[in-house]
């Protein structure tokens, strides 16, 4: 797992059009996150926070239970999602684009499931209120309809009545 800096710092890059987050005078990590979409505290304070630290290795030490990703790729979702929730500006709901979930499990994870018209796939729930969830796309390439689709590591905010439960046989094989 690469630890957290107090090094770290977010940088709004505007060659780019992207945040990045200066790991060190060799490395930069570059996110999907364009500048609009960032808050002003983002450019006022770019310090990687104790608060972003903490969710970070928060989330790192969540999804290494699932062993679907490597450790480079649970690095990567896992400072996709503390940008999302520390440097983006909310996001809209667009619910309408997913299936209901009808079930009967609940969903207790927040790697979850949800199914557009067109596919299925899984995302992180990267902040969860009683009536919608801010999710992050982990899929490459998630199509919402004939015309649009989420790049890897979008956000997009849905009803919880979207939320399907992530039925995998590797969590099933996590929890034996």
């Amino acid at each position: 797992m690469l630890q957290a800096s107090k090094q770290w710092q977010w940088i709004s890059c505007a060659k780019k059009n992207r945040l990045l987050l200066d790991l060190n005078e060799d490395m930069q990590f570059c996110t999907p996150y364009k500048l609009r979409q960032l808050t002003d505290s983002t450019f006022k304070n770019p310090y990687f926070s104790l608060e972003d630290a903490a969710f970070y290795e928060q989330v790192y030490q969540y999804l290494v239970q699932f062993k679907l990703w490597n450790p480079a790729q649970l690095c990567q979702i896992s400072l996709n999602a503390t940008a999302v929730k520390f440097q983006l500006k909310p996001v809209l709901a667009k619910s309408w684009f997913f299936e209901q979930y009808t079930g009967s499990t609940p969903s207790t994870e927040a790697v979850i499931n949800l199914t557009s018209k067109a596919q299925s796939g899984e995302f992180l729930i990267v902040e969860h209120s009683s009536d919608a969830s801010v999710c992050i796309n982990l899929s490459e390439n998630f199509q919402l309809d004939d015309n649009l689709s989420l790049v890897q590591f979008e956000a997009i905010r849905v009803l919880n009545n979207r939320v399907h439960p992530l039925l995998n046989q590797h969590i099933h094989s996590k929890i034996a």
